[in-house]
């Protein structure tokens, strides 16, 4: 099996180390991937440090992945070498169930075979993007645009259509009111996809440290949720809100900010419960929901609704070296708005 250099955690609590790590050899359906750039989420964080269970270690992770394709299996008909690529959440599933059937293949009933810490097919640990190379079945690699920026299409495969599938699902467009909850990597692609699709947008975020780069970046409004009198006026506001932020907050307040047939989606995801009272979702006939990424067709079509609209992340690059206090940066919202490893130094 090929060796390639890789950044690992070996522990929940140790920083990530160099090291290395063996991928699989080319499958006749399989496309071998030099990386380039490796996004960083806030999944990875929560993901090495066990807040979303326990893992087994070492463990790399990375799920927002760009690169050229070096090597194609014999029956590989989707890709050629030499072919501007992508990789997400994931590189597998069932294809049996319904849900895989229908095409929604993130919602495999079997489950998915995520990018890292899920078991491959051969009963490996899959092992993510901070590394220089990955293996991964032809029908789950994307085609990324020669016109978005290589350098920063990486968060596209997660942070993209993780706020593009929610917005494209409960139809955001023109006449609508959506709010975003939280001016981060997942809400300023959020504000970002939601303007282009048309929709009347407004920030809802602690302060108003980022109400430039918000109203920047496509917001109509922004308010800041430290203020009582934003939950005043703001109520019963907008047809969609998306949650994009990975901590405790008081959900019921922004249920409180739904119009009639509203709906609230998470996308941002807690390590605790959000405690929902009945009361605040029979007023106004609201609802709560939660999207999980999407399926490989829609993240393609996210792909080309963003080259088409030139929509890309913004991004601060790091090395491989930069990556613990990436992540110290990350837990203290210092980033704007998405770290990007380039993997050209891990070589």
């Amino acid at each position: 099996m090929p060796i390639v250099n890789a950044i690992a955690a070996t522990s929940a609590t140790e920083p990530l180390i160099r090291t290395t790590i063996e991928r699989r050899e080319v499958g006749p359906s399989d496309v071998l991937i030099e990386i380039a750039y490796s996004g960083i989420c806030h999944s990875d964080i929560h993901t090495v440090r066990g807040e979303w269970g326990q893992i087994t270690y070492p463990q790399v992770v990375g799920h927002e992945i760009v690169g050229t394709v070096s090597e194609i299996g014999s029956d590989v008909t989707l890709h050629k070498v030499g072919d501007r690529v992508g990789v997400g959440c994931m590189v597998n599933s069932c294809r049996e169930c319904v849900n895989c059937l229908s095409g929604d293949e993130q919602y495999c009933l079997k489950g998915n075979t995520g990018t890292y810490t899920s078991v491959d097919r051969d009963g490996s640990i899959t092992q993510g993007g901070y590394s220089t190379h990955i293996v991964v079945v032809e029908d789950f690699v994307l085609r990324v645009p020669e016109s978005i920026p290589f350098e920063s299409a990486a968060p596209l495969l997660c942070a993209g259509v993780t706020t593009y599938s929610p917005l494209a699902h409960w139809n955001a467009g023109p006449g609508k009111k959506v709010a975003v909850v939280g001016m981060g990597g997942l809400g300023h692609m959020a504000v970002k996809i939601a303007h282009a699709m048309g929709a009347e947008v407004t920030v809802l975020s602690q302060s108003l440290s980022k109400q430039e780069d918000g109203l920047r970046l496509g917001a109509d409004h922004y308010y800041a949720t430290s203020d009582p009198a934003t939950f005043e006026n703001l109520a019963s506001s907008f047809d969609l809100i998306i949650n994009s932020v990975s901590a405790l907050i008081d959900i019921n307040a922004y249920l409180s900010l739904l119009r009639l047939d509203g709906t609230l989606v998470s996308v941002g995801a807690p390590p605790e419960p959000l405690p929902v009272q009945a009361f605040t979702l029979f007023n106004n006939r609201r609802s709560f929901a939660g999207s999980g990424i999407g399926s490989i067709s829609e993240t393609q079509e996210m792909l080309d609704f963003c080259a088409e609209h030139g929509i890309a992340p913004e991004t601060e690059m790091v090395t491989a070296d930069e990556v613990n206090e990436a992540y110290e940066r990350v837990l203290k919202s210092d980033v704007r708005y998405r770290f990007v490893i380039d993997i050209a130094t891990l070589a």
